[in-house]
This record gives structure tokens, sequence and C-alpha cells, in this order.
């Protein structure tokens, strides 16, 4: 039988690496985009600086998407939130912002880092998230009404 994702033994120690990963990433965005990157976006030409706020908001959605889908699994992990429950669509790994690449390099060298590092994480999270549909332990009769239970309350 295969373990599902919250059953393996590595799953605590990967779900608090990407979450270390995460937060340090969304710091270093606010911190960038909010310090010197708005001087770094001011000096930029009209259409580049609507291509850098456009750039930071992406970041920003893609990381606090990875944050919600780490803290989704740490729910399940600590027994908070049920299998079934962590499944529903609304609890799934958000979306990410499309970034075109001729509009990445044309960023500013940390705004550049910062994209291509937010879209690496959120490409690995997805493969998680993908890779635990793959293996959704089987549910009985008992679990679903427990799932209906854990809903209901």
């Amino acid at each position: 039988m295969l373990l599902t994702l919250s059953e393996s033994p590595f799953q605590s120690k990967l779900i608090d690496g990407l979450f270390t990963e995460a937060m340090t990433l969304a710091e270093a965005a606010r911190g960038y985009f909010d310090g010197i990157g708005r001087q770094e976006r001011d000096s930029l030409d009209p259409v580049a600086r609507v291509a850098f706020s456009c750039e930071s908001l992406k970041v920003t959605t893609r990381l606090m998407h990875v944050i919600a889908w780490v803290l989704t699994q740490r729910a399940v992990e600590a027994g908070e939130m049920g299998w079934t429950e962590a499944r529903d669509p609304v609890r799934r790994l958000g979306s990410s912002p499309e970034s075109e690449e001729r509009d990445v390099v044309e960023l500013p060298p940390h705004a550049r880092t910062l994209t291509w590092a937010s879209l690496d994480l959120h490409r690995r999270v997805q493969r998680l998230d993908q890779l635990a549909d793959q293996h959704m332990p089987e549910v009985g009769p008992v679990q679903l009404l427990h799932a209906r239970l854990d809903q209901a309350f």
C-alpha cells in the first residue's frame, strides 16, 4: 500500500521546509518591493513600471497560495482537518499567475530573482499537490460519515 503525503515520515520535514522557504521569500519580497524596489520601479519607463508592478503582485499571489497550501497540510498533519476537507478545491493550491519571460528579463535583477524563485516554489508545491491526488486514500463509508460530521460542526 502506498503512503499518502500526509502519512509519509518525511512529510513534516518537507512541509516545514516549504513553509520556511515561502515565508523567507515572502519577507524578502515585501522588503524589496516596499523598499529599494520602489526606487528601482520609479527609474523605469512607464510601460516597464506597469510590468514591474504586475510582477510584484504575481510574486505575492504565488507566495500566499503556497503559504495557504502549506498551512492546510500542517492542519491535516495536526489532525485539525481531515484529508477529504483538505482536498476541497477551496483549500487546494491556487493557480499561479503567468509571467511572461520577455517581461521578467526586463525587470531589475532583484525583482527578476524574486519572480523566478516564486515561480519555482509554486511549481514544486504544485507537483506535490498533484501527487497527492494520485495517492488519495480510499475512503470508506465510515470515513465519509466522519468527513460529513466534521463539515457540519
